[in-house]
């Protein structure tokens, strides 16, 4: 699914490293709407009220609280199709097992849903995918049998039913243009297209680990070459290479992409790759990725590098490094005035990084007031026709007996 303004990507953006949960404790929330209105990462945590970012005011960015379910968990996913038709993917921690279920918003309240019965069974909760317009697809993220894997659901506006033709086998990186032109990895080298009546593959000429559809018969893969120039490093060793590649409405070309080289002497089992592209709202493409080594087995290490690229319609260059704590860290969204990026950090367009502030729990949520909290969200996402912005994630509040995680949407207050 991509957020309105072009960018979603499963394994980065938004996608936070999952802190656990000593305990099973609910939070004891209500299921009604808290903050001033009825989205990966954690930002920094604190205790005792105060925040570890000091809270600026004007021109400042606030995520405020939507909503705080009632049950300890988290929230893994969000789709926002109109002002009154949000769906949330919940999981609820209950001992050794987890339950996934959704969440609706109708305009009026928070509603909580079973999974539809269309849905294949899979060992985690599901994803959501946004087929244009107001189709919405649900997927099984991890299947347990080959046949669950080929069972979506879908959403019309008014009730879930079964895909007819989704996707063969368990994709990976999920991206559509609109519900006439849909593309899915398929394993490292094989993509799926569907044209509103079919499913096609195409060979892919490299390993690829992403995939960003900037509009129609315009699509870009990443991923790494083991093949060609920068490869061979003699006695049977190898370096790996970044890759790139696009679709021309035609067929898939690779493209010249910079090589990675570490200094001599070279630290062992050097490789460079891609690991992230995407698409902004102005139809840029960005890709993102690591020149990393086998660590550990030599002094003075070099340090790991990360790869920052820009397509500038005929080369790919590299791009101009963001202010401060933004220099290292990738795109979760798009909007006119700047980017959103993980971590609850944003670069305006003019280059300013500015972290995005957050509240703490209402204490009836259980957060005592000395408690260590911090917000981590899986995914970010634009309200269709407005400027505003959702998130859906969960709070982690470490306390001592009582530890505990707090489903959450969040909203994106603007300072003035």
């Amino acid at each position: 699914m991509r957020a309105a303004a072009g960018i979603r990507h499963r394994g980065m953006v938004a996608v936070a490293v999952l802190a656990s949960v000593v305990t099973a404790a609910s939070c004891g929330a209500g299921s009604g709407t808290t903050g001033s209105r009825a989205s990966g990462s954690a930002d920094a945590t604190d205790s005792g009220g105060k925040n570890a970012v000091p809270r600026a005011s004007k021109g400042s960015l606030t995520w405020e609280f939507e909503h705080i379910a009632g049950f300890n968990g988290e929230l893994t996913d969000i789709a926002v199709l109109a002002q009154d038709d949000i769906w949330a993917v919940g999981t609820q921690f209950d001992g050794d097992r987890n339950a996934a279920h959704l969440l609706h918003y109708d305009g009026t309240r928070w509603k909580r849903e079973p999974l539809p019965e269309a849905l294949g069974a899979g060992l985690y909760p599901p994803l959501f995918e946004e087929i244009g317009g107001e189709a919405l697809w649900l997927r099984p993220r991890t299947a347990e049998d080959a046949a669950a894997a080929n069972r979506w659901a879908q959403w019309d506006g008014t009730r879930w039913s079964a895909v007819p033709n989704p996707p063969p086998g368990n994709p990976g990186d999920f991206e559509a243009a609109g519900p006439n032109d849909i593309w899915a990895q398929s394993g490292e080298r094989t993509a799926e297209h569907w044209d509103g009546t079919r499913w096609t593959s195409t060979r892919l000429p490299y390993d690829t680990s992403d995939l960003a559809v900037v509009g129609p018969g315009d699509v870009w893969a990443v991923g790494r070459r083991s093949t060609g120039p920068g490869t061979e490093l003699g006695d049977d060793q190898s370096y790996s290479q970044p890759a790139s590649m696009h679709w021309d409405g035609t067929s898939w070309k690779s493209v010249r992409t910079p090589q990675g080289r570490f200094e001599e002497p070279l630290p062992p089992e050097p490789s460079a790759g891609l690991l992230q592209v995407i698409a902004l709202g102005n139809g840029e493409v960005r890709a993102y990725g690591v020149h990393t080594f086998n660590h550990g087995e030599v002094e003075n290490e070099p340090a790991d590098q990360s790869i920052q690229l820009r397509w500038d319609g005929s080369k790919w260059v590299e791009q101009e490094p963001a202010p401060g704590g933004c220099a290292r860290r990738t795109p979760v969204g798009s909007e006119d005035e700047g980017l959103f990026l993980n971590g609850n950090w944003y670069v305006t367009d003019d280059g300013r990084c500015v972290k995005i502030q957050r509240h703490r729990l209402p204490q009836p949520t259980g957060a005592r007031k000395g408690s260590n909290q911090s917000l981590w969200l899986k995914e970010i996402h634009r309200v269709p026709g407005t400027d505003e912005w959702l998130g859906a994630g969960h709070v982690q509040v470490n306390q001592s007996g009582d530890p505990f995680s707090a489903p959450v949407v969040v909203r994106l207050k603007r300072g003035g």
